[in-house]
């Protein structure tokens, strides 16, 4: 006999909490493989395909196109163990539940064989749970079925959390966060009555009448707008996914990281030869960014404050052993940085091609979460904007990001004479709570040195 699984959101990892169903990938009644694709989600970290660990026939789906999830709520049900067609997804029968003489051992059985138990990194899917589902004998032709409702969500047992504080926010139905949503209302502003603080409708539809009831006051009188003007609404856009997250990353670091900016302006003329030099020499091309990338791994082994992270819960500075670069990468669903692990120890040949992978499945969208996670330097290059400077905003918990504009020709003195060179500036910004100006000044200076005269880098090899 089939036996109907529950498949849920599984733990996407890194902290994340909910994920927006973009596409589904299979219909109900399709028959499915194990660990085939079932749906495409996006979460403030990437897009990824959820593989389903269970293979059999599609009999339910929840959520349409367009919907988030939190982590935990059901994302499909799938009959496993017997001919497709052997389980309704309508029928009235208790979630978890067997037919007819099948035992609790042949459920397990059957569970095990139509299960992959694959952990896949990035994804998160997960093993069946160690209880066993409740069993309950049923007549023979009784069909089996799971009921379309959102699977409870554990919550720590600590005391609800105040209001505006960080961390998941503690809702898992989500109705309640459409209703949200919907109504402008941010969720970290409610405080939730539910057990263990969680959010429930009746605390939403609360929060938004009193703000109702706040607007609703008189206030002073003002001079009349003249006819027609201001009686378009503007459009509200949803601040979620990839946007969303930039948007979070940024406030806190402007909030957290008391930053200062530096620049200067550098002749990189030379550093363009050596690297038509080395394309002409035969072998994988070289890209400007790995060059930079060298640069910048060389510069903080010199000045290791800028490769840290402040705690300030234990008032420390973190200086890191290892330099994981991340670079910004734009794509048409935003902002993204991918991070090159290990950069310090990479030749130019092996950042070239780590940087056109990441690149490629950026714009692809299938970068993982931990291809976006752990950087501890950042590498902007604007330039590829057409724009000469910027003062970038740190990409939090790091502590400095260095800024590369356009490099074009432009009148500079050379060995006493005036010429035509090619020029880029450089700006770097940095945490003033892990060093000084003098150290920000050395660093940026080296780079400059670097760019201007790339022999430097031959005392490091």
């Amino acid at each position: 006999m089939a036996q109907v699984l529950e498949f849920k959101l599984p733990d996407l990892g890194e902290g994340l909490t909910e994920a927006e169903i973009v596409r589904w990938l299979v219909n109900v009644g399709d028959v499915v493989a194990i660990d085939q694709p079932v749906v495409e989600v996006e979460t403030a970290k990437a897009m990824v395909e959820v593989p389903c660990p269970y293979g059999g026939v599609v009999t339910a789906r929840f959520g349409e196109e367009g919907t988030e999830l939190p982590v935990g709520a059901p994302l499909l049900t799938v009959a496993v163990g017997g001919a497709p067609g052997a389980a309704s997804p309508t029928a009235p029968a208790e979630a978890g539940t067997v037919a007819g003489g099948g035992a609790a051992e042949a459920a397990a059985s059957a569970e095990s064989s139509e299960y992959s138990g694959n952990v896949l990194v990035g994804y998160g899917t997960a093993g069946p749970a160690a209880r066993r589902r409740r069993v309950r004998r049923e007549s023979p032709a009784a069909p089996v079925a799971v009921a379309p409702a959102v699977a409870p969500v554990k919550l720590p047992a600590s005391a609800p959390a105040p209001a505006g504080s960080e961390g998941p926010v503690p809702v898992i139905s989500p109705l309640v966060r459409k209703l949200a949503r919907d109504k402008g209302l941010d969720l970290r502003a409610v405080r939730g009555s539910g057990p263990a603080g969680l959010i429930l409708r009746a605390d939403v539809e609360s929060a938004v009448a009193a703000a109702e009831t706040a607007a609703s006051r008189p206030v002073p009188a003002v001079p009349a707008t003249p006819a027609g003007a201001g009686a378009a609404v503007g459009e509200r856009v949803p601040l979620r996914g990839v946007r969303g997250a930039v948007a979070d990353k940024l406030s806190r670091s402007r909030t957290e990281i008391p930053d200062a900016t530096c620049w200067v302006d550098a002749d990189a003329t030379e550093l363009m030869a050596a690297r038509a030099a080395m394309n002409a020499a035969g072998g994988p091309k070289i890209s400007l960014l790995a060059l930079l990338a060298r640069i910048c791994t060389h510069a903080l082994a010199r000045y290791p404050e800028l490769n840290s992270t402040v705690d300030m819960a234990a008032r420390e500075i973190v200086r890191l052993p290892s330099v994981h670069l991340g670079f910004a990468a734009q794509t048409e669903r935003g902002l993204v940085v991918p991070v090159v692990r290990d950069a310090g120890t990479r030749t130019a040949e092996s950042l070239t091609e780590e940087f056109a992978r990441l690149t490629e499945s950026a714009r692809k969208g299938s970068l993982t979460p931990a291809d976006l996670t752990g950087g501890t330097f950042t590498l902007n290059n604007y330039g590829v904007f057409g724009v000469d400077g910027s003062t970038p905003i740190i990409n939090h918990p790091e502590a400095a990001m260095l800024g590369v504009g356009r490099i074009i020709p432009k009148p500079w003195v050379h060995d006493g004479e005036l010429a035509v060179r090619q020029v880029v500036q450089l700006s770097l910004t940095f945490d003033h709570r892990v060093c000084d100006g003098g150290t920000a000044g050395g660093f940026l200076r080296y780079v400059a040195d670097c760019v201007e005269h790339p022999a430097v880098l031959l005392r490091t090899l």
